[in-house]
């Protein structure tokens, strides 16, 4: 597996860092400009924005001897200047940093989602788009039969989108903005309540949650207030996925500042799922993706010395009981030999790194 150089993987930190030092405002946004007009001999501000039509609003902001407004025409230059070197240090980590960059449906969602407030609101993306972001992340290149997707599925804790008292804008109307054939899809169980929403296309955007200890509500999708009217399907082993989630950056447009798992739990979770993965249907595919990507993250992991990492939560899995163990040992089944030798000797050098005990998933 090749590394990123060390100079791509330093600009991508640059652009987290500007990324989160911007302040866009919904007044000013910047796709607008700033224009002067002189009205009886003296000079105002307004702001002119594309109205989607070919044209554009303009909007009142006022005197130019207001000292606020100079500083807000001055820093949204500054701002607009920056984007455009965002945009540049993103082109140049996909195309020449050997990066990857999702398609234009995913990022355009995860942006859309982003600017609504989903990962203030302590959201994480999951799933293969999150899966995309692990190659900055880790400094690997990874291989883009493994990273296609043609959906995009976010997680929240349920006890967080409770407790947060403050909520996204509806979702299906942020979506709609992406694409205005968007619509809830009816929920298996019959429920008025929506977990999912597609568009004509088939694209497909999921919600998903923490199971509550009790398999009852696995059927039942659950109500998330922090979710602008969308329920999730809660997922038994998901609150592992999205403990201690890691911030980085997606790389769409000027990058978007994305929370998705630790790369070292996704290889873990990904064993399970694989566990439990019909072989009907596409679950068979799915299956096979779920192996795959688990193997790259456990190549990627050794090769970037995180081997104590893996161990550390692989242990954690490993102590929750049963049900876990079996999954883990039926996913590892799945691991082709050179992969599955790889886990056994990242495993070993990781938990002597952490001085623990460890228990393989293969047998003697």
């Amino acid at each position: 597996m090749k590394s990123i150089d060390l100079m791509y993987q330093t600009m991508l930190a640059e652009l987290g860092q500007r990324s989160l030092d911007a302040a866009w405002t919904a007044d000013f946004p910047p796709e607008g400009r700033f224009t002067p007009a002189n009205i009886k001999g003296r000079k105002y501000w307004y702001f002119d924005i594309p109205d989607g039509h070919g044209g554009t609003k303009r909007r009142y902001v006022g005197s130019a001897d207001d000292p606020d407004i100079a500083q807000r025409v001055a820093d949204h230059k500054r701002d607009k200047d920056d984007l455009r070197a965002r945009r540049r240090l993103v082109n140049t980590l996909a195309r020449e940093g050997g990066m990857i960059a999702p398609d234009a449906m995913s990022g355009d969602i995860v942006e859309v989602l982003a600017d609504g407030g989903l990962f203030r609101l302590r959201g994480v993306l999951i799933g293969t788009v999150a899966f995309q972001c692990y190659s900055g992340l880790l400094g690997v290149r990874l291989p883009m039969a493994a990273i296609l997707t043609g959906d995009a599925d976010i997680a929240q804790d349920y006890a967080i989108s409770r407790e947060v008292e403050d909520s996204l804008p509806p979702i299906v109307e942020l979506l709609q903005r992406v694409d205005a054939s968007f619509r809830p899809v009816p929920h298996r169980s019959g429920s008025v309540a929506s977990s999912a929403f597609q568009n004509a296309d088939g694209y497909r955007v999921e919600f998903l949650t923490s199971n509550r200890g009790s398999d009852d509500y696995i059927d039942q999708p659950a109500k998330m207030p922090a979710l602008g009217g969308a329920s999730a399907d809660p997922l038994r082993f998901l609150d592992f996925l999205i403990r201690e989630p890691v911030r980085t950056m997606l790389l769409h447009r000027s990058g978007v500042p994305v929370v998705v798992p630790d790369p070292s739990r996704y290889a873990v979770h990904k064993l399970i799922v694989a566990s439990r993965r019909h072989t009907d249907g596409q679950g068979l595919a799915k299956r096979e993706k779920d192996v795959r990507q688990a193997a790259l993250l456990f190549e990627a992991l050794q090769q970037t010395r995180r081997s104590a990492d893996l161990a550390l939560v692989y242990n954690e899995a490993w102590e929750r009981g049963s049900a876990w163990q079996e999954g883990i040992r039926t996913g590892a089944g799945m691991l082709p030999a050179q992969d599955a030798e790889r886990l056994r000797t990242v495993l070993i050098e990781g938990a002597k790194k952490n001085r623990e005990e460890i228990e393989l998933p293969f047998g003697e």
